[in-house]
Formats: C-alpha cells, structure tokens, sequence
C-alpha cells in the first residue's frame, strides 16, 4: 500500500535546497515507490526541468501516479507545481526549441503518435485547471469592460499571437470594432489609443516587453486594461482592470494553448452577445 499522509497543508519549498532538505528529513517515512521517486529526484535533479511526469516515472520504475503522490508528499498540489521548482533554479527562463527537442531525444525518442497523446494529456489537464480554478466574477468583469468599450485593441505577441488573432477575427466576424496590434515592422501602435477603448492583451512567462509596454501606454491614457495571462503576480497584471489568469500544463518544457483558446473563445462569444444585446435595447427605446 503507497499512500501517504503529509498531515495538514504545508507550503511547499520555496528553494530547491529546502526541497532537499525535506526529503532528507521524511524520506525514511515514504513507502516504496516514494522512495523510487525519491531516488530518481536525486539523481536527476537537473533533468526534472524538462521532463514530463510519464519520463519521471519510467525513470523511477513506478507508475505516473506515484510521481504525482511523491510531489503532493513533499508539499506540492502536483507534479507541475514542484517541476517549477526545479525549472527556476535549473532552467532560468525557458530552454529554447534545440534544448526541449534534445529532452525528448534523450528521453529514448519521441514517435508522433507518443507526442499526440501527451499533447492531449497535457491539454485535458489545462482545460480541467481551467475549468476549476475559473474567477466567474473576473470574467463577468471582462465582458463588462470590453463590451462597453468603443474599440478593442487586442495585443499578444510571440507565444500569444495565435490568442491575439483568433480574438481580432472573432471580434471581426461578430462587427466588435477591435484592432489587433502585432507589431509588424517594429512599428508602433500605440497612437490608435482613444479614450473610452479597452485593451485585451495577452502574455506569459517571461512575458513580451512590447505587450507590457503597450499596457502601461493604454493605462496612462486612463484605458481599462483586460489582461489574459499565467499568474496572480503577472507583470501584466499590475494596474490591470481586471486579470484573467489561465495555466496551461506542457510536456517536454513545450507548451500548448487548450486552455488559453478555451477562454479566447469564450470570451470573445460573451463580448459579441453583450453588445448585441445592448444596440437591441437601444432600438427599442
């Protein structure tokens, strides 16, 4: 039998030295499999950066579940929460392209078929996380800004374009008067600002200077700013009207948008009825 009981809520360790020091100090209490985990952790601290928790667990000979209870035993809501850990102090930033790629290889290789099902994996458990940990009331605040806004200037760059311009031809396609900012030719926009606007902008770690850049603009000209990003203390979060906060979960340091276009979607829906709804009411008066 493998479970264990960390007792009641415990924060989990800041540094990855306080993580060592916690195993250290329980790693006799594990059961088995635990200390499979615990083993495989130590030897290849490094490599848990970049590994998905099925590599983790092959590494370990146990289960992906037991990965996961040996996560939560060391004070972690899961495996995703202590890989961070580990990616900050091993990985500063994100690995580029070359460096996740090599992961994989040296993983044992990756045939497509392997990768589909872990991006599917990793995108369930985004749209899971989305649809539990969802503020209802910050997205009801959303809409209210950006449908009562004149026009919409939509921003996200980089990893965050394909959510930027999926917004712009939704806002299209339901004539919300919206302007997608994408910085082509390293021109700046930001003079198309207008009172009474809003800005929808959209960034995650390490976050694209360009779209805080852009934020700040459209606060100092008294703009309500939407931002769609990955953390509570987000940058783009800072003075933001209201902020949308969305985790997607990766596999092999890649990361997908499920989750993010799950809310793009639904965002951008809820905008388009909002408005409608309003020129209705002022037809009829």
């Amino acid at each position: 039998m493998d479970d264990f009981a960390t007792g009641p809520a415990e924060a989990p360790p800041a540094t990855v030295q306080a993580f060592f020091d916690r195993l250290a100090a329980r790693r006799a209490a594990f059961p088995r499999r635990l200390q499979q985990c615990a083993d495989h952790v130590q030897v290849h601290a490094e490599r848990i950066a970049l590994a998905t928790v099925s590599e983790v667990a092959a590494g370990a000979g146990v289960a992906p579940s037991a990965v996961m209870r040996f996560a939560q035993a060391m004070g972690f809501a899961g495996f995703s929460d202590m890989q961070r850990l580990f990616r900050q102090a091993y990985a500063p930033g994100r690995p580029d392209y070359a460096m996740r790629l090599r992961a994989l290889g040296e993983a044992g290789g990756r045939s497509p078929g392997v990768l589909l099902a872990e991006s599917l994996e990793a995108g369930r458990r985004s749209l899971e996380k989305l649809a539990s940990a969802t503020d209802l009331a910050a997205l009801e605040r959303a809409v209210a800004v950006l449908s009562a806004a004149s026009t919409l200037h939509v921003i996200g760059l980089r990893r965050a374009y394909p959510v930027a311009a999926y917004l712009a031809y939704m806002f299209e396609k339901m004539a919300v008067p919206a302007l997608l900012h994408d910085g082509a030719g390293g021109l700046a926009t930001q003079s198309a600002l207008r009172a009474g606007d809003a800005v929808l902008a959209i960034s995650f770690a390490p976050y694209s200077g360009e779209t805080l850049a852009f934020a700040d603009r459209a606060r100092a000209l008294g703009l309500a700013v939407v931002a769609v990003s990955d953390a509570a203390d987000s940058p783009l979060g800072e003075g933001a009207a209201v902020l949308l906060r969305v985790e997607e979960q990766d596999f092999g340091a890649f990361r997908a948008l499920s989750a993010t276009m799950a809310l793009a979607l639904a965002l951008a829906v809820s905008v388009g009825a909002a408005r409608e709804e309003l020129s209705n009411s002022i037809e009829m008066e």
